[in-house]
This record gives structure tokens, C-alpha cells and sequence, in this order.
């Protein structure tokens, strides 16, 4: 039983990438005031939690209705965040491109809430509220990072994190297109 919970709870961790998403959530937010991050850090861990409960409970019905599969929805999913990814790489973002939902997108989803985690939990429903608690503590304590690393080191570790970003995008589609050549 615990091995089973530890494997699973493993695999929602590295599916929501709470260690790569810091980086983008700290260049995102580094030049917010206390206040606003920790608003865009509530409503991002919220629409994630809810978006998250929500495939879990009933993405299998949803997939089932629109006639796509997991595979389908990490290819999708993957070449989205791959243009994330080279957007970040090549312009960067500014807190205020957002439109003030910085929270929602692209924290939320897809960065929190993306494919890999929408997949994971479809197939392993219940343990995501002890890994939404960790996120939310890591983004909590942002601010410790940033004036550890400074604002150029906020910019240097967000690249990597979108480098790192692009690869996890690939190896979704191709994760995606081998599961579709492979077949139900």
C-alpha cells in the first residue's frame, strides 16, 4: 500500500513539475508587490485545484465525449507548451501581457494543470491535494528566491526553465505519437 501510494504520488509530482514551474513563476512575478503576487499565487492554486479535480473526476467522460484520447491530449498539450516555451525564450513576458489573469494563464494551466498532470490524475485520482500543498509553498516562499538569486538570476533560471520547458514539450508529443502508433 505505501509503495503504491509513494509511486503514485511520485508520479503527479514530476507530472506537475512544481521544480520547472518555479523558475517561470518567479520571472513572471518578480517585479509584483507582495500583494499581487500572493493573489496571482491564490487564484493560480485554485483554477489549478479546480481544473485538476475536475479531469480527475470526470476527464475520462470528457475524453470519452469529445473522442480523443490521452495520447491525443499530450500531443495537443505538448506543442502548446513547446510554443509557450520558445515565446519565453525569445521575448520573455512581462507580468502586465497577462491581462491580469497571469494566475490562471499560464500558472494554472498549463504550467500547473498541464497535460502530463491532466493525464496523470485520470489515471491516478485522490492524491493531488498533497502536491497542490507543496506548490503553493514553493510559490509562498518566492520571494526568499528572488532576493537570494536577484533579478538577473530570476531571468537566468526562467530561461533554463523554459529550455527545460521545450524539452518536456517534446517529449510529450513524442510520448503522444508513440502511444497513437502503439494503439489502444
Amino acid at each position: 500500500m505505501l509503495n503504491h501510494f509513494t509511486f503514485s504520488l511520485l508520479g503527479i509530482f514530476v507530472s506537475m513539475d512544481i521544480i520547472g514551474v518555479l523558475p517561470l513563476y518567479l520571472g513572471i512575478t518578480r517585479s509584483m508587490n507582495d500583494e499581487r503576487r500572493n493573489q496571482v499565487l491564490r487564484q493560480s492554486m485554485l483554477v489549478a485545484s479546480a481544473v485538476a479535480i475536475s479531469f480527475a473526476l470526470i476527464g475520462r467522460w470528457i475524453f470519452k465525449f469529445l473522442g480523443i484520447a490521452i495520447f491525443d491530449f499530450k500531443i495537443g498539450g505538448g506543442i502548446v507548451l513547446l510554443v509557450m516555451a520558445i515565446l519565453d525564450l525569445v521575448h520573455g513576458r512581462k507580468p502586465d501581457e497577462s491581462s491580469g489573469s497571469t494566475g490562471v494563464v499560464p500558472l494554472a494551466v498549463p504550467m500547473i494543470t498541464g497535460p502530463a498532470l491532466i493525464a496523470t490524475l485520470m489515471l491516478q485520482v485522490g492524491l493531488y491535494g498533497n502536491t497542490i500543498a507543496f506548490a503553493w509553498f514553493a510559490f509562498r516562499k518566492s520571494a526568499i528566491i528572488t532576493r537570494a538569486i536577484g533579478i538577473e538570476g530570476t531571468d537566468i533560471v526562467s530561461k533554463i526553465g523554459a529550455l527545460f520547458m521545450t524539452a518536456i514539450a517534446c517529449s510529450m508529443i513524442r510520448s503522444g505519437i508513440f502511444e497513437a502508433i502503439k494503439g489502444p
